[in-house]
Protein backbone atom coordinates (compact mmCIF):
# COMPACT_ATOMS: atom_id res chain seq x y z
CA UNK A 1 0.00 0.00 0.00
CA UNK A 2 1.02 3.82 -0.87
CA UNK A 3 0.25 5.70 2.51
CA UNK A 4 0.61 9.28 3.31
CA UNK A 5 1.15 11.39 6.76
CA UNK A 6 0.73 14.94 7.62
CA UNK A 7 2.59 16.25 10.75
CA UNK A 8 5.34 12.32 9.67
CA UNK A 9 8.45 14.03 11.83
CA UNK A 10 5.68 14.33 15.16
CA UNK A 11 5.64 11.75 17.85
CA UNK A 12 2.78 9.98 16.29
CA UNK A 13 3.33 10.23 12.63
CA UNK A 14 6.87 9.31 12.75
CA UNK A 15 6.50 6.06 14.97
CA UNK A 16 3.73 5.21 12.31
CA UNK A 17 5.68 5.54 9.33
CA UNK A 18 8.51 3.24 10.72
CA UNK A 19 5.48 0.72 11.36
CA UNK A 20 4.29 1.13 7.75
CA UNK A 21 7.66 0.26 6.45
CA UNK A 22 8.72 -1.69 8.43
CA UNK A 23 5.84 -3.75 6.71
CA UNK A 24 6.83 -3.44 3.64
CA UNK A 25 4.21 -0.31 2.70
CA UNK A 26 5.43 3.34 0.94
CA UNK A 27 5.14 6.32 2.72
CA UNK A 28 5.50 9.83 1.87
CA UNK A 29 5.02 12.36 4.36
CA UNK A 30 4.70 15.89 5.28
CA UNK A 31 5.52 18.02 8.18
CA UNK A 32 6.87 21.58 8.95
CA UNK A 33 8.61 21.06 11.48
CA UNK A 34 6.59 23.49 14.23
CA UNK A 35 6.64 20.34 16.82
CA UNK A 36 7.84 17.55 14.99
CA UNK A 37 11.41 16.85 14.94
CA UNK A 38 14.17 15.74 12.06
CA UNK A 39 15.82 13.17 13.52
CA UNK A 40 12.13 11.05 14.33
CA UNK A 41 13.17 10.52 10.47
CA UNK A 42 15.99 8.75 11.18
CA UNK A 43 14.73 5.38 10.28
CA UNK A 44 11.96 6.36 7.61
CA UNK A 45 14.81 8.32 5.44
CA UNK A 46 17.22 5.46 5.69
CA UNK A 47 14.66 2.89 3.69
CA UNK A 48 13.79 3.48 -0.11
CA UNK A 49 10.39 3.75 0.24
CA UNK A 50 9.95 6.97 1.82
CA UNK A 51 9.73 10.00 0.54
CA UNK A 52 9.28 13.78 2.46
CA UNK A 53 8.74 17.35 1.99
CA UNK A 54 8.85 20.66 4.47
CA UNK A 55 6.18 22.67 4.39
CA UNK A 56 3.30 24.25 5.84
CA UNK A 57 0.10 22.64 4.84
CA UNK A 58 -2.69 25.02 6.92
CA UNK A 59 -3.12 26.94 3.39
CA UNK A 60 -4.88 24.81 0.44
CA UNK A 61 -2.40 25.83 -2.14
CA UNK A 62 0.65 24.98 -0.53
CA UNK A 63 -1.22 21.32 1.02
CA UNK A 64 -2.24 20.83 -3.07
CA UNK A 65 1.44 21.61 -4.16
CA UNK A 66 2.69 19.36 -1.49
CA UNK A 67 0.46 16.13 -2.20
CA UNK A 68 0.85 16.28 -5.99
CA UNK A 69 4.44 16.64 -5.76
CA UNK A 70 4.55 13.27 -3.01
CA UNK A 71 2.04 11.20 -5.32
CA UNK A 72 3.18 11.95 -8.44
CA UNK A 73 0.88 9.40 -11.02
CA UNK A 74 -0.09 7.44 -8.03
CA UNK A 75 -2.47 8.96 -4.65
CA UNK A 76 -1.85 7.01 -1.92
CA UNK A 77 -4.58 4.54 -0.29
CA UNK A 78 -5.05 6.58 2.45
CA UNK A 79 -3.82 9.39 4.14
CA UNK A 80 -3.24 9.65 7.63
CA UNK A 81 -4.27 13.17 8.51
CA UNK A 82 -1.70 14.37 11.65
CA UNK A 83 -1.03 17.38 11.61
CA UNK A 84 -2.30 19.87 14.32
CA UNK A 85 -1.51 22.04 17.00
CA UNK A 86 -1.30 19.77 20.69
CA UNK A 87 -0.95 22.47 22.91
CA UNK A 88 -4.56 23.28 24.71
CA UNK A 89 -2.93 26.15 26.24
CA UNK A 90 -1.66 27.90 23.49
CA UNK A 91 -4.97 27.61 21.52
CA UNK A 92 -6.83 28.96 25.07
CA UNK A 93 -4.46 31.89 24.61
CA UNK A 94 -4.40 32.20 21.00
CA UNK A 95 -7.80 30.50 19.15
CA UNK A 96 -5.80 31.22 15.71
CA UNK A 97 -3.54 28.55 16.69
CA UNK A 98 -5.90 26.06 16.12
CA UNK A 99 -8.28 27.39 13.54
CA UNK A 100 -5.24 27.08 11.71
CA UNK A 101 -2.80 24.31 12.45
CA UNK A 102 -6.02 22.16 12.94
CA UNK A 103 -8.92 23.15 11.10
CA UNK A 104 -6.74 24.85 8.50
CA UNK A 105 -4.76 21.85 7.89
CA UNK A 106 -7.86 19.50 8.27
CA UNK A 107 -9.90 21.90 5.19
CA UNK A 108 -6.29 22.00 3.28
CA UNK A 109 -5.91 18.15 3.52
CA UNK A 110 -9.32 17.29 2.65
CA UNK A 111 -9.02 19.79 -0.60
CA UNK A 112 -5.42 18.34 -1.09
CA UNK A 113 -6.73 15.06 -1.62
CA UNK A 114 -9.50 15.91 -3.80
CA UNK A 115 -6.75 16.99 -6.02
CA UNK A 116 -4.24 14.27 -6.39
CA UNK A 117 -7.64 11.56 -6.15
CA UNK A 118 -7.05 9.87 -2.76
CA UNK A 119 -9.88 7.71 -1.42
CA UNK A 120 -9.54 8.04 2.11
CA UNK A 121 -8.33 9.78 5.00
CA UNK A 122 -7.93 8.45 8.67
CA UNK A 123 -7.91 11.17 10.92
CA UNK A 124 -6.39 11.20 14.55
CA UNK A 125 -8.95 13.41 16.57
CA UNK A 126 -9.03 13.28 20.38
CA UNK A 127 -11.55 12.65 23.30
CA UNK A 128 -11.39 16.49 23.78
CA UNK A 129 -14.10 16.88 21.72
CA UNK A 130 -16.70 15.38 24.29
CA UNK A 131 -16.22 18.14 26.61
CA UNK A 132 -16.83 17.77 30.30
CA UNK A 133 -19.30 14.66 31.26
CA UNK A 134 -20.49 13.08 34.81
CA UNK A 135 -20.45 9.74 32.70
CA UNK A 136 -18.27 7.25 30.31
CA UNK A 137 -17.81 8.44 26.86
CA UNK A 138 -18.99 6.15 24.02
CA UNK A 139 -19.08 6.92 20.56
CA UNK A 140 -22.82 7.89 20.82
CA UNK A 141 -22.69 10.40 23.46
CA UNK A 142 -24.43 13.96 23.04
CA UNK A 143 -24.50 16.72 22.60
CA UNK A 144 -20.49 17.06 22.10
CA UNK A 145 -19.56 20.23 23.80
CA UNK A 146 -15.54 21.08 23.79
CA UNK A 147 -14.49 23.82 26.46
CA UNK A 148 -11.16 24.44 24.55
CA UNK A 149 -10.64 25.76 20.68
CA UNK A 150 -8.22 22.87 20.41
CA UNK A 151 -11.52 20.54 21.20
CA UNK A 152 -13.88 22.64 18.84
CA UNK A 153 -11.54 22.23 16.23
CA UNK A 154 -10.81 18.76 16.83
CA UNK A 155 -15.12 18.68 16.50
CA UNK A 156 -15.20 20.84 13.12
CA UNK A 157 -12.65 18.88 11.49
CA UNK A 158 -14.55 15.27 12.32
CA UNK A 159 -17.76 17.65 10.55
CA UNK A 160 -15.68 18.27 7.52
CA UNK A 161 -14.25 15.23 7.19
CA UNK A 162 -17.84 13.58 7.46
CA UNK A 163 -19.18 15.98 4.86
CA UNK A 164 -16.21 14.89 2.62
CA UNK A 165 -17.34 11.72 2.41
CA UNK A 166 -20.39 12.70 0.57
CA UNK A 167 -18.68 14.40 -1.65
CA UNK A 168 -14.81 13.14 -2.85
CA UNK A 169 -13.83 10.59 -0.04
CA UNK A 170 -14.79 6.82 -0.44
CA UNK A 171 -13.89 6.15 3.41
CA UNK A 172 -12.71 8.36 6.31
CA UNK A 173 -12.15 7.09 10.05
CA UNK A 174 -12.69 9.41 12.60
CA UNK A 175 -10.24 8.69 15.52
CA UNK A 176 -11.07 10.13 19.07
CA UNK A 177 -7.30 9.81 20.60
CA UNK A 178 -6.74 9.60 24.42
CA UNK A 179 -3.49 11.28 26.24
CA UNK A 180 -1.23 9.12 24.25
CA UNK A 181 2.41 8.40 26.06
CA UNK A 182 5.83 6.64 24.48
CA UNK A 183 9.19 7.41 23.26
CA UNK A 184 9.48 10.61 21.08
CA UNK A 185 6.80 12.62 22.84
CA UNK A 186 6.96 16.32 22.02
CA UNK A 187 4.45 17.53 24.48
CA UNK A 188 1.72 16.63 27.97
CA UNK A 189 2.47 15.92 31.02
CA UNK A 190 5.21 13.39 30.96
CA UNK A 191 7.05 15.47 28.63
CA UNK A 192 7.20 18.66 30.63
CA UNK A 193 7.84 16.55 34.01
CA UNK A 194 10.68 14.90 32.57
CA UNK A 195 12.46 18.36 31.48
CA UNK A 196 11.70 19.71 34.79
CA UNK A 197 13.24 16.75 36.48
CA UNK A 198 16.49 17.51 34.14
CA UNK A 199 16.89 21.08 35.45
CA UNK A 200 17.07 19.63 39.01
CA UNK A 201 14.90 21.82 40.54
CA UNK A 202 14.29 21.80 44.17
CA UNK A 203 10.89 20.88 43.61
CA UNK A 204 8.77 19.13 40.80
CA UNK A 205 6.22 21.54 39.79
CA UNK A 206 2.66 19.96 39.05
CA UNK A 207 0.16 21.66 37.55
CA UNK A 208 -3.48 21.39 39.69
CA UNK A 209 -3.94 19.38 42.43
CA UNK A 210 -2.54 15.63 40.87
CA UNK A 211 -6.34 14.13 41.15
CA UNK A 212 -6.60 14.53 37.50
CA UNK A 213 -7.49 11.32 36.35
CA UNK A 214 -7.64 10.27 32.63
CA UNK A 215 -7.09 7.52 30.22
CA UNK A 216 -3.38 6.93 28.84
CA UNK A 217 -1.95 4.70 25.77
CA UNK A 218 0.67 3.69 24.30
CA UNK A 219 2.00 4.92 21.25
CA UNK A 220 3.21 1.58 19.57
CA UNK A 221 -0.44 0.30 21.07
CA UNK A 222 -2.34 3.43 19.21
CA UNK A 223 -0.11 2.60 15.95
CA UNK A 224 -1.27 -1.06 15.88
CA UNK A 225 -5.23 0.27 16.69
CA UNK A 226 -5.41 2.67 14.02
CA UNK A 227 -3.98 0.39 11.41
CA UNK A 228 -6.09 -2.04 12.77
CA UNK A 229 -9.63 -0.06 12.46
CA UNK A 230 -8.21 1.11 8.87
CA UNK A 231 -7.78 -2.05 7.64
CA UNK A 232 -11.24 -3.64 9.46
CA UNK A 233 -13.82 -0.84 9.25
CA UNK A 234 -15.31 0.07 5.56
CA UNK A 235 -18.10 2.22 6.18
CA UNK A 236 -18.19 4.94 4.44
CA UNK A 237 -17.73 6.93 8.00
CA UNK A 238 -15.83 5.25 10.60
CA UNK A 239 -16.01 6.83 14.20
CA UNK A 240 -13.93 5.28 16.88
CA UNK A 241 -12.75 5.88 20.72
CA UNK A 242 -9.09 4.33 21.46
CA UNK A 243 -7.64 3.87 24.66
CA UNK A 244 -7.19 1.29 27.43
CA UNK A 245 -9.39 -0.68 29.20
CA UNK A 246 -10.03 -0.24 32.65
CA UNK A 247 -9.35 2.33 35.32
CA UNK A 248 -7.70 5.66 34.22
CA UNK A 249 -4.43 7.42 36.00
CA UNK A 250 -3.97 9.82 38.30
CA UNK A 251 -1.44 12.71 37.48
CA UNK A 252 -0.12 12.12 41.10
CA UNK A 253 0.91 8.71 39.85
CA UNK A 254 2.45 9.85 36.90
CA UNK A 255 4.63 12.58 38.94
CA UNK A 256 4.87 10.31 41.80
CA UNK A 257 6.46 7.34 38.82
CA UNK A 258 8.84 10.21 37.28
CA UNK A 259 10.35 10.94 40.36
CA UNK A 260 10.84 7.70 41.63
CA UNK A 261 12.50 6.40 38.51
CA UNK A 262 14.47 9.63 36.99
CA UNK A 263 15.07 11.87 40.50
CA UNK A 264 14.86 9.95 43.73
CA UNK A 265 13.96 12.03 46.94
CA UNK A 266 12.60 15.52 44.50
CA UNK A 267 9.93 16.68 46.47
CA UNK A 268 6.84 17.10 44.45
CA UNK A 269 4.64 20.54 44.76
CA UNK A 270 1.05 20.98 44.15
CA UNK A 271 -0.24 24.28 42.44
CA UNK A 272 -3.48 23.26 43.78
CA UNK A 273 -7.12 23.49 41.74
CA UNK A 274 -9.12 20.73 40.23
CA UNK A 275 -7.10 21.30 36.64
CA UNK A 276 -4.20 22.06 35.21
CA UNK A 277 -4.97 25.09 32.64
CA UNK A 278 -8.07 26.70 31.19
CA UNK A 279 -9.60 24.04 28.74
CA UNK A 280 -8.68 21.40 30.50
CA UNK A 281 -10.82 18.26 31.10
CA UNK A 282 -9.66 16.76 34.69
CA UNK A 283 -11.73 13.83 34.78
CA UNK A 284 -12.95 11.28 32.06
CA UNK A 285 -12.91 7.85 30.74
CA UNK A 286 -13.90 6.83 26.86
CA UNK A 287 -15.62 3.20 26.46
CA UNK A 288 -13.94 1.50 23.74
CA UNK A 289 -16.41 -1.64 23.54
CA UNK A 290 -16.64 -0.64 19.67
CA UNK A 291 -13.57 -1.12 18.87
CA UNK A 292 -13.39 -4.50 21.25
CA UNK A 293 -16.68 -5.19 18.79
CA UNK A 294 -14.44 -4.61 15.59
CA UNK A 295 -11.97 -7.20 17.24
CA UNK A 296 -9.02 -5.17 18.97
CA UNK A 297 -7.81 -4.41 22.56
CA UNK A 298 -5.00 -2.88 24.21
CA UNK A 299 -2.86 -5.15 26.01
CA UNK A 300 -1.83 -2.62 28.78
CA UNK A 301 -3.32 -0.62 31.36
CA UNK A 302 -2.99 2.97 31.44
CA UNK A 303 -1.19 2.24 34.53
CA UNK A 304 1.28 -0.40 32.98
CA UNK A 305 1.33 2.60 29.73
CA UNK A 306 2.26 5.20 32.06
CA UNK A 307 5.61 2.84 33.80
CA UNK A 308 6.33 1.68 30.48
CA UNK A 309 6.69 5.35 29.76
CA UNK A 310 9.18 6.54 32.34
CA UNK A 311 11.30 3.79 31.49
CA UNK A 312 11.22 4.78 28.20
CA UNK A 313 12.15 8.35 28.88
CA UNK A 314 14.23 7.24 31.40
CA UNK A 315 16.39 5.42 28.46
CA UNK A 316 16.21 8.70 25.69
CA UNK A 317 17.69 10.70 28.91
CA UNK A 318 21.35 7.98 29.21
CA UNK A 319 21.48 8.41 24.92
Amino acid sequence: MRHLITGVAGFIGSQLADALLADGDEVAGVDDFSLGKPEHLAAARASGRFQFIEADISETTRAIEAFQALAGDRPPDVIWHLAASSDIAAGVADPTVDLARTLGTTFATIQAAKAIGAPAIAFASSSAVYGEADRRLSEDVGPLLPISSYGAAKLASEAWLSAAAETSLEHVWLLRLPNVIGPRMTHGAMHDFAGRLAGRREALRVLGDGTQTKPYLHVAELIAAMRFIVANATARRNLFNIGPEGDCTSVRFIAEAMVARLAPGTPIAYAGGDRGWVGDVPRFTTSVERLARLGWRPTLSSDAAVLRAVDELAAERVR
